[in-house]
């Protein structure tokens, strides 16, 4: 059985990988590389010493952009890989290891839940764990563009993290509880984090048009959709596939 598991894992992390690259390239690729220019241009513009925002600020405007030009000069600049062929090098491989690892993750809950394994059960665990993961908690935290005023990373992790745990354990409740009071304590659990509410950015300003944030939400949405759903449904149909065989 863990023979089985492991490989429709890699195997569906395969083919989960050409497609979400594929989707990732044609929809939210494009998206960051625009935003990606917008805050380039408004970096500049800080270290040519214009306060954004702040057309009148006079002297202190220039005090203060030479203050944070002379910050910027003096922090080196963070790695990032180079556009082209590097940087879908890269987005190939980190689409691998999570296409693998969701698959994993998909088939482990399948198994220890028990019964029969194949796409339409796959398909519906993977559709639950994007609403759970992603879904639910884009509802508090929604995908961001560079250049986007965020939280504190820790509070934001921790938020979403609670979140998805929350949610995948409320899911649950309701799917697979048989009383009423179970299935209402799996609402809860829904619903808790959103009354809690998630970390609030310190503004709201950003330096692109924000029409592109809203059609990034959605295309990442998408994308994160198919990954959960389809690395379900091929691991599934893989693990099926393996276990008539022996």
């Amino acid at each position: 059985m863990f023979r089985n598991i492991v490989v429709s894992a890699f195997g569906a992390g395969l083919a989960v990988c050409a497609v979400v690259t594929v989707l990732q390239l044609a929809t939210t690729e494009p998206l960051i590389l625009h935003a990606e220019q917008f805050e380039g241009g408004a970096h500049h513009d800080h270290a040519a010493g214009a306060a954004p925002h702040d057309h009148g600020a006079g002297v202190a405007a220039d005090a203060q952009g030479e203050t944070v030009a002379a910050s910027d000069a003096a922090e080196p600049e963070e790695w990032a890989p180079a556009d082209g062929f590097e940087r879908v090098f890269f987005t190939v491989v980190a689409n691998l290891l999570v296409g693998v690892s969701v698959s994993l993750i998909l088939l482990g809950g399948m198994t220890l839940k028990g019964g029969a394994i194949g796409v339409r059960s796959g398909l519906l665990w993977g559709a639950a764990a994007f609403v759970a993961v992603s879904l639910l908690p884009s509802l508090g935290l929604p995908p961001e563009l560079p250049g986007t005023p965020a939280a504190d990373l820790l509070e934001r992790q921790t938020w979403w993290i609670g979140t998805a745990i929350a949610s995948g354990l409320g899911i649950a409740l309701i799917a697979f509880g048989g009383h009423w009071a179970v299935k209402a304590a799996g609402l809860v659990l829904l619903v808790l984090p959103h009354a809690i509410g998630a970390p609030a950015p310190p503004s709201h300003d950003v330096a692109y048009p924000g029409a592109l944030a809203g059609e990034f939400v959605i295309a990442s949405l998408v994308v994160s959709a198919v990954l959960w759903s389809f690395s379900g449904a091929a691991a599934g149909w893989l693990y099926q596939r393996l276990t008539r065989a022996a």
